[in-house]
Formats: C-alpha cells, sequence, structure tokens
C-alpha cells in the first residue's frame, strides 16, 4: 500500500510540475504575442550634404537617426492620408512597401535637417524677423530656434514634444545633455509637428503656412532643402537628374 501510495504521489507532482509548466509557456506566448513588433526598416541614402560633410569632415548624419524616425512615424504617415505632393520628391510613394516609406521618410528629415541645422543637433539662432522674434512661453524669453530641427521651447506645450526646460534651463546653451538638442527628443517632435500639419490639419507637404520656412516653395532655405531632396531612396523612382533640373527650373522661376 504504501508504494502505491509513493506511486501516486510521484504521478501527482509531475503532473504538477508539468501543468505549471504548460501555464508558464503559454503565458510566456501571450506575452510574446502582446509585445510590439518593431517595424521593419531601412537605413536611408544620404544627403548631399551628409556625402560632403563626410569627404570634408565635420558633423554628420547619424545612421541611428534613422532607426529614431523610422520608429517615431505614425500609421497615417504611411497612408495614402499623406498629401500628393509628397510624390515631388518620392513619385512612388504610394506603391512603395512599409519600409520604404520609413526610409523616404528617414530621408525626409536628413534633408530637412541638413538644410536647417547643417545636421549639427547643436546648433541654435535667435531669429530677428518680427513673424519669429517673440517671446517663448514656455522660456519667458525670446525664441530660439535649436537642434537638428530648429525647434523651440514653446512645442513642448504645442506638440507634446519631450523638451524639459525647468532642467535644461540650468545647462550652457550648447550642452548637448539639454533635452531640446538630444536627437531623439527633437526628431520625434518634428515628426508630431509635421503629422499634425499634413494629417490633422489637412495641408501639404509644401504649405506657406507650415511650421518651416525651409518647406515653403520661393525661399532660399526652400532652394537648399530642395537640393538635399535628390537622393530619396531608390524605391521612390526619382530620377536624380531630372529631379535637379526640376528644382533648379522652379527655384529660378520664382526669383
Amino acid at each position: 500500500m504504501l508504494a502505491v501510495a509513493l506511486r501516486t504521489f510521484h504521478i501527482a507532482v509531475v503532473t504538477l510540475c508539468a501543468c505549471t509548466t504548460l501555464i508558464a509557456c503559454e503565458k510566456q506566448e501571450q506575452r510574446q504575442a502582446a509585445a510590439p513588433q518593431a517595424p521593419a526598416t531601412k537605413p536611408a541614402p544620404p544627403t548631399p550634404i551628409q556625402e560632403k560633410k563626410q569627404e570634408l569632415g565635420g558633423t554628420t548624419w547619424d545612421p541611428q537617426w534613422d532607426q529614431i524616425v523610422e520608429q517615431a512615424l505614425p500609421p497615417e504617415m504611411l497612408s495614402t492620408r499623406v498629401p500628393r505632393d509628397v510624390r515631388r520628391f518620392c513619385p512612388r510613394f504610394y506603391e512603395m512597401a512599409e519600409a520604404d516609406k520609413r526610409a523616404f521618410w528617414a530621408y525626409f528629415f536628413q534633408a530637412l535637417a541638413g538644410a536647417e541645422a547643417g545636421l549639427d543637433p547643436k546648433t541654435r539662432v535667435r531669429h530677428t524677423e518680427p513673424e519669429v522674434a517673440k517671446r517663448d512661453p514656455v522660456t519667458g524669453i525670446a525664441v530660439r530656434s535649436e537642434g537638428l530641427l530648429q525647434l523651440a521651447y514653446q512645442d513642448q506645450e504645442r506638440y507634446n514634444c519631450d523638451f524639459d526646460w525647468q532642467a535644461d534651463r540650468t545647462l550652457k546653451p550648447n550642452d548637448p545633455a539639454k533635452t531640446i538638442l538630444q536627437p531623439k527628443n527633437n526628431l520625434t517632435c518634428g515628426i508630431k509637428i509635421l503629422a499634425n500639419q499634413i494629417i490633422v490639419q489637412h495641408k501639404p507637404l509644401l504649405a506657406q503656412s507650415g511650421y518651416w520656412s525651409t518647406l515653403r516653395p520661393g525661399g532660399d532655405s526652400y532652394r537648399v532643402f530642395a537640393k538635399q531632396m535628390t537622393n530619396p531612396p531608390t524605391p521612390c523612382g526619382l530620377d536624380a537628374k531630372l529631379s535637379a533640373h526640376h528644382h533648379a527650373a522652379r527655384t529660378s522661376s520664382t526669383r
């Protein structure tokens, strides 16, 4: 009887362990299934200013910044809700695979950072033009454009950006530790600003009322940006020579 009881106890213990292991495995599988999968990404090609800086030396675009942009994009910026003038720089945008669309936007923001800040994340500018020389309600002082995309602390409130003026005010103006100068914070904020313009407000990519003067056709800064947009990812189907000719003709006609 004792032997039978021991065998029964042993079987019960083995069964309990097996059940416990099975439940643990099922829970692990459920957690893995529920965990968000990282989107497929591709490296963006270099802009002309990036190639020049690589040749001559100086601050260059970090490939990790491509990953920041590509992983922060909202689904709407990969959809048909993107305004039609995106085809000026990427004719096949709507037909491309999602990973190629992400690479295009990474290239786009690289070009924007090239035109705005020369790819230097520590760039700071105080504008004197009346339309932009205003007081920043967050800092209480004149607005300064800072970082890769030349953003301001007031964007913290407008677009829910990860800037912390209270922490940054104790640091030196060009300290890379400042939240507004950190590439991840600056780039993800820029994505929110652009998404608000083209998705929420339904404005074109190139709009005279857009956030960046760089994206307003006709100005000098736009011409700088347009030159940077001549080498987008190959799936875009843009002929670089034709693109350069197109932008040269367009900008000369606006002078």
